[in-house]
C-alpha cells in the first residue's frame, strides 16, 4: 500500500485563510495508532471518523468534542474573568508606589543633613 500525505505545501505567498477546522476524530485516530492507518474516512451521517488500519481491521472515534467539556484556562478565560481583580490589585500598587515615593521627596525636604538628601534623592539610581 502506498501512503500519500494530503498536505501540501503552499508555493509562492502564503495567504491566511478561513478553513474549517480539522476534524477532532483524525487527531484522536493518530493518537491511538500512528503510522499503522492506512487511510481515513469520514461518516458524515453519523460524526465519525473510520480509520482502516494496516492489519486490515478498523477503529472510529467521534468527530466533535463533547459540550461539557472542562477545555484548560487561557490567557484571555483568565483575564476576562478576573480583570476587576487585576484593575484593583494595579490600582493599590501604584497608589502604594505613589506613597512611597512622595515620603521619600518629603523626607528629603524635611531634612537638614545634605548628604542624607542626596541619598534619599538618588535612592532610585541604584
Amino acid at each position: 500500500m502506498v501512503r500519500t500525505s494530503e498536505y501540501r505545501r503552499p508555493q509562492g505567498n502564503i495567504i491566511l485563510t478561513l478553513q474549517r477546522r480539522q476534524l477532532v476524530g483524525h487527531d484522536i485516530l493518530l493518537a491511538r495508532h500512528g503510522n499503522h492507518i492506512s487511510t481515513m474516512r469520514v461518516d458524515r451521517a453519523n460524526d465519525r471518523v473510520i480509520a482502516f488500519l494496516d492489519d486490515g481491521s478498523t477503529d472510529t472515534a467521534p468527530n466533535l468534542i463533547a459540550p461539557g467539556l472542562n477545555l484548560p484556562e487561557t490567557i484571555r478565560s483568565v483575564m476576562r474573568d478576573d480583570w476587576k481583580f487585576f484593575a484593583v490589585v494595579t490600582a493599590c500598587v501604584t497608589g502604594f508606589s505613589g506613597a512611597m515615593i512622595a515620603a521619600a521627596v518629603a523626607l528629603s525636604g524635611l531634612t537638614s543633613d545634605p548628604a542624607l538628601a542626596q541619598m534619599l534623592a538618588n535612592y532610585p539610581a541604584y
